[in-house]
């Protein structure tokens, strides 16, 4: 079994895990893996390759979240997720929502270990990258430990690389997308219960992590954390990993510092002609908590300073606002 080496991991979230944001998360450790959002092995097949694919070099690990349950086509989309260079490959067994059940990706395929098994094998015959999965404790009124053995069993059998259990069962019913990420409660013993029992099978846990110190509890108890939409809306507690984690002797870098170091990306992405909008809705929650946060936010993100000044010149404007009197509300 291939080994892996990283312990912290941002979570695949759609409509938020795409280039831009990755490349600002980036700069805040070297050593934390990231994730694509989930794109589908259609897509893949059939669209544009680059939109859909392309990323900074500077992203690496990176790792391509596929959605699918055709095997031929996950193996075939894996092939190209090496040509691409990516670092592993995932396939979503978690995702709740309507749309991606309509088309037999994500949770539902829980139902189906076996079906789920054969593109795990079909995926690993064509690649040396590591595969693995992302999945749940259950789904529906399937959440006994039973069947969760039973589920892990079919995947260890097809030689997964990883498991990553987000610690909460998913309805397939009834609630949202985000409901099912806050009503279903956690169950982290129950990941810690998988790992006593498949201890030569890397694990790892997801689902209500908000911060470093949390995580590292966890990695006693299983090989790797995946921290979702905490770390989106407070980047700043991913500084310390290589400190903390991984015995860096670099100072940890200051929240201007990021933005210093994100700036001539921002200024060659804007020449290419992206939109400063899709880069800055990912920096909003820099100064998560500290004074004036709110007027960052609000100079990044209010239609009439971007209508009255560049990109760079908000981002200058932004982060003098931070040094006014603090607002207090």
């Amino acid at each position: 079994m291939i080994q892996l080496a990283h312990k912290i991991s941002i979570a695949p979230m759609m409509d938020y895990t795409d280039r831009h944001c990755r490349y600002f998360l980036r700069l805040f450790s070297k050593h934390l893996l990231l994730y694509t959002e989930m794109i589908t092995a259609p897509a893949i097949l059939h669209g544009n390759r680059d939109k859909l694919l392309g990323y900074d070099q500077s992203e690496h690990p990176l790792v391509l979240q596929l959605g699918g349950s055709n095997p031929a086509e996950l193996a075939e989309c894996a092939k190209i997720a090496e040509e691409w260079g990516y670092d592993e490959i995932n396939l979503n067994v978690g995702c709740p929502s309507d749309r991606v059940q309509s088309g037999m990706f994500g949770l539902c395929l829980m139902a189906k270990p076996e079906l789920v098994a054969d593109c795990i094998k079909a995926m690993k015959d064509q690649v040396s990258i590591p595969v693995t999965v992302k999945t749940r404790i259950g789904y529906d009124h399937n959440d006994s430990y039973q069947e969760l053995v039973h589920f892990i069993q079919t995947l260890e059998a097809s030689n997964v690389d990883q498991v990553i259990i987000h610690a909460r069962k998913g309805w397939l019913k009834g609630l949202s997308p985000k409901e099912n990420r806050e009503i279903p409660p956690l169950q982290y013993e129950t990941v810690y219960q998988i790992k006593k029992d498949f201890p030569h099978l890397n694990i790892g846990i997801n689902g209500g992590i908000q911060n470093v110190a949390e995580a590292t509890q966890h990695l006693d108890h299983v090989d790797h954390v995946m921290i979702g939409r905490s770390a989106y809306h407070n980047p700043f507690i991913l500084a310390c990993i290589d400190q903390e984690l991984h015995q860096s002797n670099q100072p940890i870098k200051t929240r201007q510092e990021i933005i210093e170091k994100l700036i001539p990306y921002i200024e060659a992405e804007l020449a290419k002609g992206t939109s400063f909008k899709s880069i800055s809705r990912h920096i909003l929650g820099l100064f998560h908590g500290e004074p004036n946060a709110r007027v960052w936010r609000r100079v990044l993100s209010d239609p009439q300073y971007q209508q009255n000044h560049s990109g760079i010149k908000l981002i200058e404007i932004a982060l003098k606002s931070l040094s006014s009197t603090p607002d207090q509300t």
